[in-house]
């Protein structure tokens, strides 16, 4: 009976097939992963094309079944005519967003230090009751608040737009609060020593490592003001006042009878809101992580 010689396995042979099979799953892997982004990148971002591309479209293609998606005629005119109607709307959510976000930008980074490093009887408390009434629905308040604001003189104003929310800023003070949580104190201690005061400590060394805490807020806010539609319907009356979403619900019969003219509107009404986001992106992505990292 004669012996079969046993074949010597190459290891490093053996090596080379494995990576090669990892590295080709690897691959597969990579390319069905860009390709589902790129097909959800593209469902989500439909609306947004459909909605542009309407308001390139005369009206009578518009509405026309069944729907074409590219104009047969590119009609610039109808910006034209919406840039003539929305300026006053465009300029007071601007003015809006402006105030509510430098203003809570200024009121929660303040709160959010005082709440994560300043020591005061009743911190924690404190800081728990604020954001016990993050839970309370504004409806609940509403009609205190308008009696309030009317009392003060304030209906028919700009004031109960940014005022509130500039001096309650709950969730910003939160985020604040979490992110110089997690720097370390030893910054601090070194300017104590130099002599700065707190306010100096604050305002030329903690601040200015917040970035991308302040950036979130800040994109946070600027979207809840520009969006705003409830705030401007309750306390304001006079048109030259109102806003450009409250301009797009409410002028919708008596200037957008057109749709195209309507989807043009929507279009530049998105415009901010897209290159505030894009601009500050990298800084809102890096300051929700942050902020999340320490309690």
């Amino acid at each position: 009976m004669t012996e079969t010689p046993q074949q010597k396995v190459n290891p490093a042979a053996v090596r080379r097939g494995r990576s090669a099979k990892s590295s080709l799953g690897v691959a597969i892997a990579n390319v069905a992963y860009y390709a589902l982004m790129i097909v959800l990148a593209v469902v989500f971002l439909l609306p947004l094309i459909w909605m542009f591309v309407s308001s390139l479209k005369p009206e009578s293609e518009v509405l026309v079944i069944p729907p074409s998606f590219f104009p047969t005629e590119i009609r610039w005119q109808n910006y034209v005519d919406v840039f003539g109607i929305i300026p006053v709307f465009f300029y007071n959510s601007a003015k809006l967003a402006f105030l509510n976000v430098v203003g809570i930008l200024l009121t929660s980074s303040l709160a959010g230090y005082a709440f994560a490093r300043l020591e005061f009887a009743g911190r924690d408390l404190v800081f728990t009751l604020l954001l016990a009434t993050a839970i309370i629905p504004s409806i609940v308040y509403l009609i205190p608040q308008y009696i309030v604001f009317r009392e003060l003189g304030w209906i028919d104003t700009h004031l109960p737009l940014w005022v509130p929310r500039v001096l309650t800023p709950v969730f910003a003070t939160f985020l604040m609060r979490q992110y110089f949580k997690t720097m370390p104190k030893d910054l601090e201690d070194a300017a104590r020593i130099d002599g700065a005061s707190t306010f100096a400590i604050y305002w030329r060394i903690m601040l200015p490592q917040t970035k991308p805490a302040l950036a979130a807020i800040g994109v946070f806010t600027f979207l809840e003001s520009w969006n705003d539609l409830f705030g401007p319907l309750i306390f304001l009356n006079s048109q030259d006042l109102q806003t450009l979403p409250v301009a797009l619900a409410q002028f919708q019969g008596e200037y957008f009878t057109q749709v195209s003219l309507l989807m043009a509107a929507a279009t530049v009404s998105v415009i901010p809101v897209l290159i505030v986001y894009l601009f500050a992106q990298k800084y809102f992505v890096q300051g929700i992580t942050m902020t999340g990292l320490k309690g």
